[in-house]
């Protein structure tokens, strides 16, 4: 199976690669989450184009949606290269879903997608740099998923309400 290209699906939900049509419900999953300052690096003041600019990929890369049966979108993910030139083979990426949605397993399917996605682009490993440590049920998930903390670091993300927190670089082969 072609993760690129074939949709993934549960009773509830579709996986997909994202269209130009699903941005509106992608910013509406992405917005509060970046505004919220809780779970990624991003700057809280991020544009709608900015964000936009920043989640779509360029292939090898992409952004995917998990979608409803009426196309809602549930989450977003989006993978792409880690680094470029001889680090381009380990694949990086992240995942928001719709605070409505959270605790149905929406996160989980986006990255076991993307890693099928990843592997299938050719990349032989999949990196998080940046893995907020009191996102304790994003850090459980990725274990679970076979990703191990390589490394914390101490006090990398400030965290709206609860300070200075760390950051774990994660990491799993393909």
């Amino acid at each position: 199976m072609n993760a690129a290209t074939t949709p993934h699906s549960s009773a509830e939900y579709s996986i997909r690669p994202a269209t130009d049509a699903d941005w509106p419900g992608m910013w509406a999953v992405l917005e509060p989450v970046i505004r919220s300052g809780e779970t990624f690096t991003w700057d809280r003041d991020t544009t709608e184009a900015d964000a936009r600019a920043r989640w779509f990929k360029d292939a090898p890369g992409q952004a995917f949606v998990a979608v409803t049966a009426d196309g809602g979108v549930m989450g977003t993910g989006e993978l792409h290269p880690n680094q470029g030139g001889a680090g381009s083979h380990v694949a990086n990426a992240g995942y928001m879903v719709h605070s409505g949605h959270g605790g149905k397993g929406v996160a989980r399917a986006l990255c076991a997608y993307s890693l099928e996605a990843a592997r299938d682009a050719g990349f032989r490993a999949m990196q998080f740099n940046a893995v907020v440590e009191s996102n304790v049920r994003a850090v459980a998930a990725w274990q679970a998923m076979g990703f191990e903390i390589l490394a914390t670091i101490p006090e990398a993300f400030k965290h709206p309400t609860l300070g200075y927190v760390g950051l774990h670089v994660m990491y799993r082969k393909l």
